[in-house]
């Protein structure tokens, strides 16, 4: 019968709380027998230190903790200098419930890392994380100012101005124009010819209907506030955009290799990349455990040979639907034949969701072997190649085999013909 290998004979584990933190350090001796110490700190910064100090005292180089919120973050901080800090979700380190309190849970933890038994968190360089953190920042503020838009878009819609109708984009260059002066001068009639652009292929008699309207006196005040706010927002992401290029100059070379991939041609595309999976991919032993990681992949969930589910993970919040978009744009585009024509035939069979999703795992295959090998994205890689078989003579098995490829799906009422 086997038995677990002790793999830190000295290692802390740690229940995370907002206030305090129970710290259990493990010592096992050469005959097998651990011994714990158990502290309390709280999470104010001189107790952290002294924790930090504390854990030096007595050799202790391998930390694991549970992933409490945010929690952790001011831990790992002040830790990750003098230690070896492994983040676990906790379902990973979960105890049995009714027999719970913090100390046991500390040293619970304490166990299972001794034995290797728990699952660390990616958990990028710290520039790498600030890096992600004002990216995610980006991606928030762009949503509320999505988020404004409909609001704005809801105003004309209640007041009974028609723009979206006679204008592709009603925040653009002529329907912001059009809109400032039915603020301005609300109730007053006025030609639309003067605000419009040249190249707008909507007739001036059509768009001089559309905004026969009129605000009422709150809905005019709303849409100002709504205006203003759009406008603050577009300029603290401005702000923020010049400090996260700032930042992301150091990853010149890795943001040069990513534009060369299908679907990427912003470099803030790129860094926000790079924000989430980091420069170096030694960190991820495959592209399978990358793809995974990210959400990509479908979950294993099976019992009694019986499969739950097959649906991809809820992991990924910002990566997955980024490298869906760059999926969406890169099957698009006629340049690239070898993500196009994988997407179409994937569409066939499985669905436009499913291709979707397979474009981004493989898109994200290519930026992990990319930014593995320093090396540009090569597109003869990806392409698939349908030669004939040079004997011009088949099996059956291997001609249901090419039908099933080709998208065919087998009548299983039928047999394979015998031949003689």
């Amino acid at each position: 019968m086997g038995r677990l290998k002790i793999v830190y004979p000295i290692c802390c584990g740690m229940d995370v709380h907002k206030d305090f933190v129970i710290a259990c350090i493990a010592t096992t001796n050469t005959e097998g027998v651990t011994e714990y110490q158990s502290r309390k700190f709280y999470t104010y910064t001189n107790e952290l230190r002294e924790l930090k100090e504390w854990l030096i005292r007595n050799n202790c180089r391998d930390v694991c903790m549970e992933s409490t919120g945010k929690y952790w973050f001011p831990i790992h901080n002040i830790l990750e200098d003098s230690c070896r800090v492994v983040v676990s979700h906790p379902k990973f380190v979960k105890a049995i419930k009714g027999k719970k309190t913090d100390k046991k849970d500390a040293q619970w933890i304490a166990d299972l890392f001794k034995h290797d038994l728990v699952n660390g968190s990616f958990i990028p360089p710290r520039d790498i994380r600030q890096l992600r953190d004002l990216c995610r920042y980006w991606v928030k503020l762009s949503s509320y100012t999505t988020g404004e838009k409909n609001r704005a878009q809801n105003c004309l819609t209640v007041s009974n101005f028609k723009l979206d109708d006679v204008f592709s984009n009603v925040f653009g260059k002529s329907a912001t124009a059009i809109t400032t002066q039915l603020l301005e001068h609300p109730g007053e009639k006025f030609d639309v010819a003067p605000f419009v652009d040249k190249r707008c292929k909507t007739p001036i008699e059509k768009i001089q209907l559309a905004v026969d309207g009129a605000f009422s006196y709150e809905q005019g005040e709303k849409l100002k506030i709504i205006r203003s706010h759009m406008e603050s927002l577009e300029n603290h992401k401005a702000e923020l955009e010049s400090l996260i290029l700032g930042i992301a100059e150091k990853y010149i070379p890795q943001i040069e290799l990513l534009l060369t991939v299908p679907g990427i041609t912003d470099a803030f595309t790129a860094i926000r990349i790079l924000g989430e999976i980091g420069a170096d991919m030694s960190v991820f032993e495959t592209s399978k455990k990358l793809c995974s990681w990210a959400g990509l992949t479908p979950q294993n969930n099976e019992s009694a040979g019986k499969k739950k589910t097959t649906r991809i993970g809820k992991s990924g919040a910002y990566l997955k639907p980024l490298l869906i978009q760059i999926a969406i744009a890169a099957s698009r585009s006629e340049k690239n034949p070898e993500i196009r024509g994988k997407y179409l035939s994937l569409q066939k069979r499985r669905g436009g969701k499913k291709a979707k999703v397979a474009i981004a795992r493989k898109i994200l295959t290519a930026i992990f072997n990319i930014l593995l090998k320093i090396e540009p994205y090569n597109p003869t890689l990806y392409v698939k190649q349908d030669k004939p078989p040079v004997a011009r003579v088949i099996s059956q098995e291997q001609a249901v085999s090419i039908l099933a490829n080709m998208g065919y799906v087998l009548d299983p009422s039928l047999s394979l013909l015998r031949t003689s």
